[in-house]
């Protein structure tokens, strides 16, 4: 009996050696594959996100992890070409890119040369194309007699609803026009508080008027039906700036002229909204169970959500009912080189399933990468030098970890801005005189923004010499374009003037090695912001040295979100840091910043310096109302002159975006500007398959040899235990 359960024992310990060593020589899959087995080798997408999307109804989002999701699913009627470069727009849902006709205050036609000061109206004839249909959904759902299964759902009907993929009809239906102009409509929606309703009525003809109608409407309903949430039917309700003209066909009407509304119509605040949606998901019983808009969208885009578990997972699957857009034909110079060009003509999208997963840490998503488990990668602080190195002339390439994996680098400067402020309000160092203005360029060239992207960005910068970036019209490279406040040309590059130099124009601003000169004493300023964390300490630190070099002693007062909005908003900061980033590529959208009618206080706007130079205005108003030409570049080089010498601003510095995929991942362009490119993207999940085999290989050596230890260890003692047994079996034969 003993000698049979040593032997079990040993064998057992010897099973399990064997074991591992045939599972390594196999072709199992790898041990720490954490996805389905089911989906080895399938046209599947892996990524990740790590803050759940607040708002999926598209009049309401308006966060980059929220555009994610929303501009793969819903289809305005145009879209940034994905190749070319500068940014160029190309049709979607419409059948061109609507071009603007003008009309004087009488409604009579103007010429298209017509000066800016004569258009009353500027008016959008807009055509969509014939045959889209939305993504399969319940909303669409009908029975025999052509009525809707769910728009009037029983609570015996929602006993075992739980999600969107509970019921069992959906439906669908043609895109039309009118569902254009029943989004434009929930603009004005009391209940949905669009972000872009302030904006938007400025320029859509009859939009506040409507908003004050809707309202009162709103409220009747929700009085009689003595309830929170109504359904309000907005076909009831016309809106002056907005119609149908047909089937296909709808108008939009906007005061003055205004060239860059094109561009807000590429974006989904002006997709299609079916009003089947919006009923369907008004009832009660649904919002109870969390089957709202804001969590399952609906459109017609190539992709559409199927699962939306933000504590775990949400999945993009491929819209059966998209409507065949292909693949670009043609692109910059270059892109055929680069391989950008050998899906040219095909149907999208290529990817079947797009799978994001949850992930609140940095370093176990970037091991996952590094192992297959995801395709492309951001590259946090943590990981920045493993993925990145510099070459001698500031060049960032990658390690040879990274390039004997096969992994490519992707770079773009993004169309956005990081600046510090002054508050133009402010008594010290606001205002335009002569002294708060060289007060301004002097801390401007104290501070070293290029010293800053070194050590808080890794590099992923370039200094900022106006407010507009690289990609936007107005935007000018080489010495012509410098700050030549801040900046000297030398070498053929930009260098930052001299901490005497800065010197010189504190003492011409009446404060010698940082003292007032009429007082004595030392100069004193306040930073306002609300960095949390561990982070901003080093930051802030440097900061103080900065000014330090001129001896002014900064004050940090650092306070929460909302207390710190409120000082914005009242003028009460006096030095602070902002950013932007672009909502389309036109020099309007970054130099209404810095124009006095959009100041933050008493306005609300997003002058956050409460900057207001009449001379600045008046080109900003007439610079906004012009097309891209020569005589446009003479007004934006006039305005940045201006502001440059004002410094309002020490301009800060444009990211640099920085991220990796893997050599199965193809298609890779940044655009910055759209958001619906993942129906470019087109992966080779075999030979992804191949290389996580080969990345994930099963160390087993290591347990190899505590087994061997442990049969060592127990051997011994089970010989022991065997003699002891044999002595006491003899023993007892004796007797």
């Amino acid at each position: 009996m003993s000698g049979t359960i040593t032997t079990n024992i040993i064998g057992w310990l010897l099973s399990v050696g064997l074991g591992l060593i045939l599972l390594t020589g196999c072709g199992e899959r790898s041990w720490n594959n954490p996805y389905s087995a089911g989906d080895d080798g399938k046209n599947i997408l892996y990524d990740e996100f790590s803050e759940r999307p607040k708002h999926l109804d598209p009049i309401r989002a308006y966060s980059s992890n929220e555009y994610v999701f929303l501009a793969q699913i819903y289809e305005p009627v145009v879209q940034y070409h994905y190749l070319k470069r500068p940014y160029q727009l190309t049709p979607l849902a419409g059948t061109t890119v609507p071009q603007a006709y003008y009309l004087d205050k009488n409604g009579q036609p103007l010429a298209d040369d017509a000066d800016f000061t004569q258009i009353a109206y500027s008016v959008y004839d807009i055509e969509i194309q014939p045959g889209i249909r939305y993504q399969p959904h319940p909303a669409f759902a009908k029975d025999a007699q052509d009525q809707y299964r769910y728009h009037k759902l029983t609570s015996t009907q929602l006993e075992n609803i739980y999600s969107l993929s509970d019921f069992s009809h959906t439906g669908t239906r043609e895109l039309v026009a009118a569902d254009y102009v029943y989004q434009i409509k929930r603009l004005a929606h009391p209940r949905l508080h669009s972000p872009i309703y302030g904006v938007m009525t400025d320029y859509i003809l009859g939009l506040q008027e409507f908003s004050a109608t809707l309202k009162n409407a709103y409220q009747q309903l929700q009085k009689e039906r003595q309830q929170d949430n109504v359904y309000l039917d907005l076909h009831a309700y016309d809106l002056p700036g907005v119609e149908v003209l047909d089937r296909y066909r709808y108008r939009i009407t906007i005061k003055g002229k205004y060239p860059q509304f094109v561009y807000w119509l590429a974006m989904p605040f002006f997709a299609p909204m079916p009003a089947e949606a919006e009923l369907f998901y008004s009832q009660p019983g649904l919002i109870d169970r969390n089957i709202t808009l804001n969590w399952y969208p609906v459109g017609t885009g190539a992709y559409m959500l199927t699962e939306n578990n933000p504590n775990l997972r949400m999945v993009l699957q491929r819209n059966p009912n998209f409507h065949g857009e292909k693949y670009p034909a043609d692109g910059d110079k270059g892109d055929r080189q680069a391989g950008l060009l050998q899906d040219a003509g095909k149907p999208l999208p290529f990817i079947e399933k797009v799978v994001y997963n949850l992930e609140k840490e940095t370093i176990p998503y970037w091991n996952k990468f590094l192992q297959g488990y995801y395709d492309t990668a951001g590259i946090s602080s943590d990981s920045f030098d493993q993925a990145i190195r510099f070459t001698g002339e500031g060049e960032a390439t990658l390690t040879d970890e990274m390039r004997n994996k096969g992994i490519e680098l992707s770079t773009a400067v993004t169309t956005s801005i990081s600046y510090i402020g002054f508050n133009m309000q402010d008594k010290l160092v606001g205002g335009a005189s002569e002294r708060a203005r060289k007060l301004r360029q002097a801390i401007a060239i104290a501070v070293d923004i290029e010293e800053y992207i070194s050590i808080f960005a890794n590099g992923r910068g370039i200094a900022a010499q106006s407010p507009i970036p690289p990609g936007i019209f107005g935007y000018v490279e080489g010495e012509a374009g410098i700050n030549s406040y801040v900046y000297e040309w030398k070498d053929g590059k930009p260098v930052r003037k001299s901490i005497d130099a800065a010197k010189r124009l504190m003492a011409e601003a009446g404060y010698p090695n940082g003292r007032d000169e009429k007082t004595g004493k030392p100069l004193l300023l306040y930073f306002d912001t609300a960095m949390p964390g561990p982070d901003a300490k080093s930051y802030l630190n440097w900061l103080r040295k900065q000014f330090q070099k001129l001896n002014i002693q900064l004050v940090i007062r650092n306070t929460d979100y909302n207390r710190f909005q409120e000082k914005m908003l009242k003028g009460t900061s006096q030095i602070y840091r902002w950013g932007w980033n672009a909502d389309y590529p036109d020099p309007e959208n970054f130099m209404f910043l810095l124009y006095g009618p959009n100041r933050k206080v008493g306005l609300n706007g997003e002058n956050a310096s409460n900057y207001d130079n009449p001379d600045f205005n008046r080109l900003f108003e007439k610079m906004k109302a012009m097309e891209n030409g020569v005589e446009r570049l003479a007004l934006i080089d006039s305005m940045l002159e201006v502001v440059r010498r004002d410094a309002p601003w020490l301009f800060g510095y444009h990211p640099k975006g920085f991220s990796l995929y893997h050599t199965w991942y193809h298609n890779v362009k940044p655009n910055l500007m759209a958001n619906n490119t993942l129906k470019y993207k087109r992966i080779d999940p075999q030979l992804r398959e191949q290389k996580r085999h080969e990345w994930n290989r099963p160390v087993v050596k290591p347990i190899l040899i505590i087994v061997a230890v442990l049969v060592l260890m127990i051997l011994p003692g089970i010989i022991t235990y065997i003699r002891k047994e044999h002595h006491s079996a003899r023993r007892g034969t004796v007797r």
